[in-house]
């Protein structure tokens, strides 16, 4: 991963302000795409309350596949950059600059078929409603952090049995 060396990987407990961060985010965002979107989604660790999570709201833009390159110019005119889809198909990322006043997060745009953005979504959703699979996952996560602060690549690695196993829960695998 490029730049993993610079990592600081820092996670956090539960924090209820982050529903208000991704809600600030969003409003800004509808402000110019607001009739060329399905919905907006609030994924990622900070959308699970009680989960503990790096400080960062991950967003998913839901739109219809003919709506992708409107959304991308309008994202533009709030100094978004396209950066490609990063090797998953179906899902494009985009960076910022001058979002001072935003939290730090990570914008995504999917196609509302995307198998990336179901697996998101389902994910949230099973952690939502079951504790015992948020607690277990915060826990992986807290230890990985612990022990690998600075090498994202075998912290993602730490945890991938215990996201495995919630996948086949859900039903993702």
């Amino acid at each position: 991963m490029i730049g993993a060396e610079n990592w600081n990987i820092i996670v956090v407990p539960y924090n209820p302000t982050w529903a208000d961060e991704f809600k600030k985010i969003e409003r800004e965002l509808l402000t110019v795409i607001k009739d060329e979107v399905l919905s907006i989604e609030h994924v990622g660790s900070t959308s699970v309350e009680g989960l503990y999570a790096k400080p960062i709201i991950d967003i998913d833009i839901v739109v219809e596949s003919d709506k992708f390159l409107i959304v991308k110019q309008k994202l533009k005119e709030l100094d978004y950059e396209h950066v490609g889809n990063l090797g998953i198909e179906g899902r494009d990322a985009f960076s910022y600059k001058n979002k001072e006043h935003l939290m730090e997060h990570h914008l995504y745009v999917c196609n509302k078929e995307s198998k990336e953005l179901k697996r998101h979504v389902t994910f949230r959703n099973h952690l939502r409603l079951n504790d015992d699979d948020r607690d277990r996952y915060s826990q992986i996560k807290i230890e990985m952090a612990e022990k690998f602060p600075h090498d994202i690549d075998n912290y993602l690695l730490g945890k991938e049995s215990v996201i495995l196993d919630i996948y086949k829960k859900c039903g993702l695998l």
